[in-house]
């Protein structure tokens, strides 16, 4: 039997798994699909959760969907478990956006202040489970898409036992294809190299019918963006000087003035990103409790991590199958990337085997970006220690050193109020 546990099985995202494990149901037999979610999600966990029967339903396919509030009930002999938790919900994620940006500091989800406090309320809850997924499916792979991935996908390997975790992305995917789209050929015949962090990884190499095409593509390199990252097209001279291409989450460091002058406007005029995507759940919700709805709608694909689905499945596939293709997930270096320690979780191209990632050595990264990774991944590795440790002077540090802070007097206030927005969710902290 091939079992698959979702944690955060009310997502809105669940439609895209389903969806990606149905179109893979030959080379991926699925038995079980069990969803699981907390008691606040419990409402949007069954409206999802028939959604996923119905589409199901329509396929004819044998796969059996389970809904729970019981994660223990659901773990027992899991195969692979996935975890795409919001700790807080959305109303969490507008704190870490809004305190920040009220005091003209970055504000975003996965980034500076707000990533970090999202890693305080989300590290000890997968750490939990990390401790059921060792007694209750031992073998079982933990593939983690919750957000900050990299961070999250940190703490496991530094903090728990279980060693079988892989972090996951959709901007990798995302840059795949539009690295694709700009050489004009299907994606399946370019083949992409990165290296660096999860939100901080550059793509070093592109490689199509066997040759290498990376300085064409990065002198196409213009105004690659995201859906929920927009904002000044790069300049083609920095981006041939960086000799790597940057993902559009490097807009925040490299654009830092002007992406901040652009988000607090969007924040004064229309309010945060996640206020936007509230609405926009709220819309898509409406629309997976129409009991005649039996697919993904296209509507879902306006959110930020849309096709994650092709990322987690095809993840998923690869090392059931042992297809040994490559990949960019976040896992431990071992020594492919010198820039860290042999330990340290990187975000990285790796051959898919079903003994997990093996890492690819890509070489050096251009000095000009080794600084901002080394300071990316101490922010990383300081907020783990903050929130296993419960201490706030670590906290305090983390924050300082993010780039995106760059306050000792905006950092404190921003610490002091986020800590009692969010005191509900921080365990640690409160002793």
């Amino acid at each position: 039997m091939l079992k698959i546990v979702t944690i955060g099985g009310g997502s809105s995202y669940t439609p895209e798994l389903i969806e990606g494990f149905i179109k893979r149901y030959n080379e991926l037999p699925v038995d079980e699909i069990w969803l699981v979610d907390c008691e606040d999600g419990k409402e949007k966990l069954n409206i999802v959760g028939n959604l996923a029967k119905r589409m199901v339903e329509k396929s004819g396919l044998p796969i059996k969907i389970y809904l729970t509030l019981n994660r223990r009930e659901a773990l027992k002999d899991a195969n692979f478990v996935t975890t795409q938790m919001r700790v807080g919900l959305l109303d969490a994620r507008i704190k870490d956006e809004r305190i920040p940006l009220s005091h003209g500091v970055f504000g975003q989800e996965t980034n500076g202040a707000g990533g970090m406090f999202k890693a305080f309320r989300t590290i000890p809850v997968i750490l939990d489970i990390a401790k059921d997924i060792e007694e209750l499916c031992p073998d079982a792979w933990l593939i983690n898409f919750t957000n900050p991935a990299g961070m999250v996908t940190e703490a496991v390997n530094r903090y728990s036992n279980i060693k079988r975790v892989i972090g996951l992305c959709n901007v990798p995917f995302d840059m795949h294809t539009a690295i694709a789209k700009i050489l004009a050929r299907p994606k399946d015949d370019v083949q992409i190299f990165m290296g660096g962090l999860n939100h901080m990884s550059y793509v070093t190499k592109v490689i199509l019918d066997g040759k290498n095409v990376t300085d064409f593509v990065i002198s196409k390199w213009g105004n690659h963006s995201m859906n929920n990252i927009t904002g000044t097209e790069w300049v083609n001279g920095f981006v041939k000087e960086l000799g790597v291409l940057p993902s559009p989450y490097h807009r925040y460091y490299y654009m830092a003035k002007e992406v901040l002058e652009e988000t607090i406007e969007k924040f004064n005029n229309n309010g945060t990103r996640a206020e936007n995507v509230k609405r926009l759940e709220d819309e898509l919700f409406s629309l997976y409790t129409d009991e005649n709805l039996q697919e993904k709608p296209k509507q879902l694909e306006q959110r930020g991590g849309a096709y994650y689905s092709d990322a987690a499945c095809n993840l998923i596939s690869s090392i059931y199958n042992n297809k040994g293709d490559v990949q960019v997930v976040n896992t431990v270096n071992k020594g492919a990337m010198q820039e860290f320690e042999y330990d340290e979780v990187v975000e990285i191209s790796s051959m898919i085997t079903a003994n997990g990632p093996v890492p690819i050595t890509i070489g050096k990264m251009p000095k000009c970006t080794k600084g901002l990774l080394n300071q990316i991944k101490s922010f990383e590795i300081a907020t783990c220690e903050a929130v296993i440790s419960g201490d706030y002077n670590k906290a305090l540090l983390a924050m300082m050193i993010n780039p995106l802070v760059s306050s000792q007097k905006y950092a404190i206030k921003i610490l002091d109020e986020m800590f009692e927005a969010h005191k509900k969710y921080l365990s640690t902290f409160n002793k």
